[in-house]
């Protein structure tokens, strides 16, 4: 019944794409807020907004229970030839392709055809300390292996298994394993490798016949440099204002941390799947959203990071080249939040905004940000620290925790970062005419800090 529902569901696109004019200057911006408009409008307007002025390229899936608030596409999946995207486009995940990983390997675990304390040694013997590293540490991120190998499968095509594996070896450990954490795409490439030898099969075999077949995600698979697959969205890069291909990447080994494509009506299913059994026990979904780390790794999912708004979140992002990728499970609200681009827009940063506009929080609509001569003489008035940011003074400039970004102005007391100008800092005087307050906008989501 359950998959039923969803299909019902899917099937129709409850909101009409608004057309959405922006003032361009600061004093222009405007708010959503709830007396404007409802929640769904809203996450439209919002998505307008950053598809008109940041180019936005991609495809977003907003749900809470049953009601789909959003679900809509954006921009090109190929610039070339100026094709637009869909609903069913074809997006590679990045490191949201990490969750498969760890659920083929929970999987093999629930049936004893491995265990979580296996030592590395098991599977590749003579690898270097890999008697000190366990299934568990690679999940976790714990493992102490570096955090990549892409300098070997971007833009080579003749490599080997054997080749990659003794290269890894060679990189040595960042650390004694299980001693601190260092997020390792390394580790979860063997991960898939370990998969591959348990089961007898290919990595894109076992979790097509395991998790992708049972959850009915038939958008849904590993990419290949030979396969053609329909919708299959291109990839570009930013470069200032222009878009730059990608670089020829070899997808037979960068799997396990990457190597998905899927859509987001593919990502619900798997969403809804994790609410049940279907694809894993409840033992194993407890072991993979328990937080065993500072850094709030789980397997294959962050646990409650910092950016959830207060509420029990199970997310994790993506971002490799053009790829960027962002699936927020709030499951205590039932609510799931995907966004997926192909053109390096920040997923995560969207994602984070529109989860803010479902727990009813203002947010600002993006607009261009321009720069302006201001009155420095109030610089010496805002530089301090605010919490857990610094504001520096240098050479008549202001600059944000570094000398490496800088604070550009748009008015006496509102600035937008040099690195990212979605990201704002407003100077705001206290009762007692100071400024001690900073106002900072991220994705549209704004807070405050006080000096100390």
């Amino acid at each position: 019944m359950r998959n039923s529902k969803i299909i019902c569901l899917l099937g129709i696109i409850l909101l009409p794409l608004e057309i959405f004019a922006q003032n361009g200057s600061a004093g222009g911006k405007k708010k959503l807020t709830e007396n404007t408009m409802g929640i769904p409008g809203k996450l439209s307007r919002y998505m307008q907004a950053q598809t008109a002025i940041n180019g936005f390229s991609g495809t977003v899936l907003v749900i809470k229970r049953d009601s789909i608030l959003l679900r809509a596409a954006y921009g090109y999946a190929n610039y070339e030839w100026k094709v637009k995207t869909i609903i069913n486009t074809k997006y590679s995940l990045a490191s949201v392709s990490k969750q498969f990983t760890a659920a083929g390997i929970l999987q093999l675990a629930d049936h004893k055809l491995l265990s979580l304390d296996d030592k590395l040694s098991r599977y590749f013997p003579g690898f270097p300390a890999g008697e000190q590293i366990t299934i568990h540490m690679m999940l976790s991120h714990i493992s102490g292996l570096p955090m990549d190998f892409d300098e070997r499968y971007l833009n080579e095509v003749s490599l080997t298994q054997d080749s990659v594996l003794n290269y890894i070896g060679r990189k040595g450990l960042l650390f004694t394993p299980g001693t601190q954490t260092a997020y390792s795409n390394i580790g979860y490439y063997l991960l898939a490798r370990i998969i591959e030898k348990v089961s007898g099969k290919s990595y894109a075999s076992y979790l097509k016949e395991n998790i992708f077949d049972k959850v009915h995600m038939s958008e849904t698979g590993v990419m290949t440099n030979e396969d053609v697959i329909p919708y299959m969205s291109d990839r570009y890069i930013r470069e200032g204002r222009v878009y730059k291909k990608n670089p020829y990447i070899n997808w037979a080994f960068n799997i396990g941390h990457d190597g998905i494509y899927s859509t987001v009506d593919d990502l619900l299913k798997w969403d809804r799947s994790l609410y049940g059994t279907t694809v894993l026990s409840e033992q194993m979904k407890q072991l993979m959203f328990t937080s065993y780390n500072n850094q709030k790794f789980g397997y294959g999912f962050l646990i409650n990071p910092f950016y959830n708004h207060g509420h029990t979140l199970i997310a994790h992002d993506g971002g490799f080249f053009g790829a960027m990728t962002s699936l927020n499970r709030f499951t205590d609200d039932g609510l799931l939040v995907v966004v997926l681009s192909n053109n390096q827009s920040p997923a995560y940063m969207l994602a984070y905004g529109l989860a803010a506009i479902c727990f009813g929080k203002d947010v600002e609509l993006p607009y261009h940000h321009n720069r302006v001569i201001n009155d420095g003489a109030l610089y010496p008035y805002f530089k301090g620290d605010y919490g857990d940011i610094k504001i520096l003074e240098n050479n008549g400039k202001l600059y944000y925790n570094s000398l490496d970004i800088e604070l550009l102005p748009e008015s006496d007391h509102k600035f937008f970062r040099s690195d990212d100008d979605n990201r704002t800092v407003e100077f705001i005087k206290d009762a007692d005419g100071k400024y001690t307050i900073i106002k900072l906008t991220k994705a549209g989501v704004t807070e405050e800090r006080r000096r100390k």
